[in-house]
């Protein structure tokens, strides 16, 4: 399996406009496993459009169930089974992801029974196993090792920044959150960190066309992260690559690319990649990798 980094979405926030970007989903394939990080709006075409089998999904991992995260966790799962999943799907969410599942299934009760009846279909609702976790290790198996830390994103409580280490590699999801200087010490030598980034200079034309007015733009600046600091973060941290997601706002056409780097000059020097739906970064090999690596 080619090692590699998918962003499937891109777009903080759940609402999606004509030719713009989806929300937040990401494909991990490291160390023989498949990981989807965050189930926003559209991670089943795009997990597709990747060109990864839906019926050999394997792992999925929610930092948080804002629905720009979690909407469509019960529409892949469901999707990757009748597009021929019979293996078991291990799910990592916080607390009340299992119940998301449980309510799902529920609003499916009869396409699922029928598709078992009709088809031949193993049971849905045996193949998916939820851990619901809290910050901490996470999993430790076959050499890949996850851990989660508890992130600054209010008003929700339990949302987790997540770390994949494997073979020498570390990949590191900040998940949503205001500016979290414990960050850098959970991202400590990251080859990649994947930071959630704002324009402050965005933030009042996103209200505007939003419609929220002063709410709205509170709870983004109390919530979120400022491009300049994700950039503090990736450099007291000593990441090797940072990749900018979760972008506010993501689908300004006032905005571009030289925005975004722009924002950073004065706080990160080092690689810097601005995602966008559909980019894929290959994860390089370590030689001699230590057998064990910090999470």
């Amino acid at each position: 399996m080619t090692e590699r980094l998918v962003l499937l979405g891109t777009k903080g926030g759940p609402a999606i406009r004509p030719g713009g970007p989806m929300p937040t989903s990401s494909l991990l394939e490291i160390g023989g496993r498949r990981i989807v990080v965050d189930c926003g709006l559209g991670v089943t075409k795009g997990l597709v459009d990747a060109e990864m089998l839906l019926k050999t999904l394997d792992l999925v991992f929610i930092t948080h169930l804002h629905s720009d995260h979690v909407l469509e966790l019960g529409p892949l799962l469901h999707t990757a089974w009748t597009a021929g999943l019979s293996t078991p799907v291990k799910v990592f969410g916080p607390a009340g992801t299992e119940a998301y599942w449980r309510n799902f299934c529920q609003a499916l009760d009869f396409d699922i029974d029928i598709r078992i009846a009709d088809e031949g279909r193993p049971d849905i609702r045996d193949l998916v196993v939820f851990d619901e976790f809290t910050e901490g290790p996470v999993m430790d198996e076959d050499g890949l090792a996850v851990s989660a830390l508890r992130v600054d994103h209010p008003p929700v409580t339990e949302c987790y920044a997540l770390a994949f280490a494997h073979g020498g590699r570390k990949i590191v999801f900040s998940a949503d959150t205001a500016h979290f200087p414990p960050l850098a010490d959970f991202a400590r030598g990251a080859d990649i960190l994947v930071h959630e980034a704002m324009l402050e200079t965005g933030v009042d034309r996103l209200v505007e066309r939003t419609g929220n007015g002063e709410r709205l733009k509170a709870h983004l600046m109390a919530s979120h992260t400022l491009a300049a600091d994700a950039g503090r973060i990736a450099s007291d941290a000593g990441v090797g690559h940072l990749v900018l997601n979760h972008l506010i706002p993501a689908d300004d056409p006032e905005f571009g690319e030289a925005h975004w780097r722009e924002a950073l000059r004065t706080s990160w020097n080092g690689p810097l990649t601005v995602g966008r739906d559909r980019l894929t970064l290959a994860i390089e090999q370590k030689a001699d990798a230590p057998e064990d690596i910090d999470v």
